[in-house]
């Protein structure tokens, strides 16, 4: 499963390379308090590399806060924790 795993991220990351080879003209971005040029190539990946970390944060704090719900009830159902009024 590893294998496979790591053979889909050399794809993913060799049509990065290419997309990012064929996309090398400047682009202008006005965030508002700065304002900055990169070639598009740089900046498909900077704002694929910011979705990734927000949903695996989305995701991750998802699963989080079910297995302390998950938790807390089980502790209340072994009598460990004194259910709320």
């Amino acid at each position: 499963m590893r294998l496979i795993a790591l053979l889909i991220l050399a794809l993913f990351i060799a049509a990065g390379v290419v997309i990012g080879a064929l996309n090398a003209d400047p682009v202008s971005y006005d965030l508002g308090f700065f304002h900055v040029t990169t070639p598009k190539g740089a900046g498909l990946l900077v704002a694929l590399v910011i979705g990734w970390l927000l949903g695996g944060l989305t995701a991750w704090l998802g699963m989080s806060l079910h297995h302390r719900r998950v938790l807390r009830r089980e502790r209340r159902s072994n009598g460990k924790m004194p259910a709320r009024a």
